[in-house]
C-alpha cells in the first residue's frame, strides 16, 4: 500500500474538491479505527479510505447506484492497485452495490463513510467553521436531530457499535482524527 500511488489515482478519478476532502476525511477515520481496531493493517483501511469513493464522479448515484463501489474497484484492477479485502469494503461500503458486510474492515468503512460528512455538517454551522470547535456532545446531540444532516446515515454510523466501539467513542475518534488533518479538509 503506497500512499503515493494512491494520492495519484485518487486525482486521477476524483476532480470534485468536496469528494477529495471527503477522501481524506474517511482515510484519517479508518487509519484511527485501524490503530484501534487492526493496527497490523493500517495502511490498508487508511488506502481503502482515502479510495472508496473513486469512482464518485462517473457512476450516476440516482439511476445506477449499485455501480458505486464496483466502478472504483474495477478502475482499481484496471490500475493493478490495492487487494481482494480492499476491493471486498469498497463495495460493502454502498448497500446498493448487493456486497455485504462481512469482515472487521467493511464494518468500519461503513461507518466511517457518513460520520466524515456529519462532522463537516455540525463544523460548518459553527460561526467560525472550524472542526476544532466542534465536541464530542454536539455530534451526539446531532444524531438525535433527525432533520440535521437528514442524508447523513445515521444507522451506518452507530453500525460501529457492532466492532464493540460506542458511538461517543466512535464520535470521539473520529474527530479527533479529523482534526489532525483540518487543514487539508479546509475545516
Amino acid at each position: 500500500m503506497d500512499r503515493d500511488i494512491a494520492m495519484g489515482l485518487l486525482h486521477k478519478y476524483l476532480e470534485t474538491e468536496h469528494l477529495i476532502k471527503h477522501s481524506y476525511a474517511v482515510e484519517s477515520v479508518m487509519r484511527a479505527l485501524a490503530r484501534k481496531l487492526e493496527p497490523e493493517k493500517e495502511e490498508l483501511w487508511a488506502m481503502t479510505g482515502l479510495l472508496h469513493d473513486l469512482d464518485a464522479d462517473k457512476v450516476d448515484y440516482r439511476n445506477h447506484p449499485e455501480l458505486h463501489g464496483k466502478t472504483a474497484v474495477a478502475d482499481l484492477k484496471e490500475e493493478r492497485f490495492g487487494t481482494e479485502e480492499m476491493y471486498h469494503a469498497i463495495c460493502a461500503h454502498n448497500e446498493e452495490s448487493g456486497v455485504k458486510i462481512e469482515s472487521k474492515m467493511d464494518r468500519a468503512i461503513y461507518a466511517a463513510d457518513p460520520i466524515t460528512g456529519f462532522i463537516t455538517a455540525i463544523t460548518l454551522v459553527y460561526p467560525d467553521k472550524k472542526i476544532s470547535s466542534v465536541k464530542v456532545k454536539s455530534i451526539t446531540k446531532r444524531m438525535e436531530e433527525v432533520r440535521f444532516a437528514a442524508g447523513a446515515d445515521r444507522n451506518a454510523m452507530r453500525s460501529i457499535e457492532k466492532l464493540g466501539i460506542s458511538f461517543p467513542e466512535f464520535a470521539e475518534l473520529s474527530l479527533k482524527a479529523m482534526n489532525e488533518i483540518a487543514e487539508d479538509l479546509g475545516l
